[in-house]
């Protein structure tokens, strides 16, 4: 942990790696599911090849303008992978890792860079679901009570003992979507108003669905204060480690070799920063030092479907259990029942949601949608869908905010790309 923050706060997977590299007609064998979830048996039915053709036509698409964003491409390039069972059936590359220089200024063809299928993106908010696994570890070993109040762990958070651990979890803490970090001229200084962010107004907390960052963020101080590391060293240690995943972190300049940097995904090309290549997107983040926990972490498609996995494991994958089955289980719960949704960015959206996971949300997992399909969304374009029904994890990475974010909806991608899956892996 920094010295500021202290003040503030008073490789059991390599087989399953190896597994991703493979795509056939076999039917795969089936994953660990938890027990509350239907088993896929008889196991579903998929040509991988047809579904790997489908990809690419449909990611295609939106290389060009397209119906639903008519002005702009949605993306200047984009990355698939599907799997069942961890194993890879089918997954998809099209367009360009880098088109725009700053400005942005259209790039000459010989100096684009083309995406790779281990091109390294920003994940944006997906990291909250590694915040959510390296605080959830603390719970299961007793550390931290999940109907515990915040504040009882970061005595100077000024919100009500409402806000509870599950609560930031599951968005109902009635916290904004982000700080106020104006006038902070320090890192020290704007997590000091990450701590002072009062609840909305007339927000009760646990009453509602309010989509918030800031709760993340708050958790991932919790993970810093008890494991007594930033919170990039935490989950270093706590989950990706474990599960030998090599290329997901935050700050990839600072790990990745000189010689692998072709593979950063490149995302806004009009900052006040310049073309951000390997440099988080997120301007909260980048202002409180480039690692929080709602925003930050990169990866590859393949290491985010590992995640997927892990959860659909019941906690478990490869030689590595980092949740107990019964949290695990929680994880995936819906813990908002009955509860509104106030979300204006998103009008369909429902409050459905467990402990860092995103539930039943049709915007956009398209065909793949049911009560016990979760997943999460990032604002760079990224998203991952996972289908307990199925035993299956698609991972849809693009650079959507390469060179601008405005410029089109990342969402009707998304739901189509899913519901393309969910046409070619056949349930009996």
């Amino acid at each position: 942990m920094d010295v500021s923050r202290r003040g503030l706060l008073g490789a059991g997977f390599a087989a399953s790696v190896a597994a991703l590299t493979g795509c056939g007609t076999a039917t795969p064998p089936p994953s660990p599911a938890r027990s509350s979830s239907p088993s896929p048996t008889p196991l579903p039915t998929v040509d991988g090849v047809a579904l790997s053709g489908a990809l690419e036509a449909t990611l295609a698409r939106y290389l060009e303008p397209s119906a639903e964003n008519p002005d702009h491409p949605t993306y200047a390039g984009a990355v698939a992978l599907v799997t069942i069972g961890g194993r890879r059936v089918a997954g998809a590359v099209v367009g360009e890792a880098l088109r725009y220089g700053a400005g942005p200024v259209l790039l000459p063809p010989e100096r684009r860079v083309p995406m790779r299928e281990d091109s390294i993106f920003d994940l944006a908010s997906l990291t909250k679901i590694y915040t959510a696994i390296a605080l959830l570890r603390l719970v299961d070993d007793g550390t931290v009570e999940l109907t515990a109040p915040v504040r009882g762990y970061l005595p100077a958070f000024g919100g009500p003992d409402g806000v509870t651990v599950a609560r930031v979890l599951t968005h109902t803490s009635g916290l904004p979507v982000g700080p106020d970090l104006a006038g902070a001229s320090t890192v020290e200084r704007r997590w000091q108003a990450v701590l002072a962010t009062q609840l909305v107004a007339g927000a009760v907390p646990g009453t509602a669905f309010r989509y918030s960052s800031v709760g993340l963020m708050l958790a991932g101080l919790i993970v810093e204060r008890f494991t007594g590391g930033r919170l990039d060293e935490a989950i270093r240690g706590q989950v990706t480690g474990p599960l030998g995943l090599h290329d997901t972190g935050f700050t990839p300049v600072t790990w990745l070799p000189s010689d692998q940097r072709e593979r950063l995904v490149a995302t806004d090309a009009r900052s006040s920063r310049g073309l951000l290549r390997g440099e988080v997107h997120d301007q909260v983040c980048h202002q409180l030092g480039d690692i929080a926990g709602h925003a930050g972490m990169f990866s590859t498609a393949a290491e985010v479907a590992a995640i997927g996995q892990l959860l659909l494991g019941g906690g478990a994958l490869g030689g590595a259990r980092l949740l107990s089955p019964q949290l695990a289980e929680r994880v995936l719960t819906n813990a908002n029942v009955g509860l509104p949704a106030l979300d204006s960015d998103v009008p369909t959206r429902t409050s459905d949601h467990g402990l860092g996971v995103v539930l039943n949300q049709p915007w956009f997992m398209g065909g793949l949608t049911s009560p016990e399909t979760f997943g999460h969304t990032g604002f760079s374009g990224t998203s991952i869908v996972c289908d307990p029904h199925r035993g299956l994890v698609l991972v849809l990475l693009t650079n959507r905010a390469h060179p601008n974010w405005e410029w089109a909806d990342p969402n009707p991608v998304r739901a189509r790309v899913a519901t393309v899956v969910a046409d070619h892996v056949i349930l009996p």
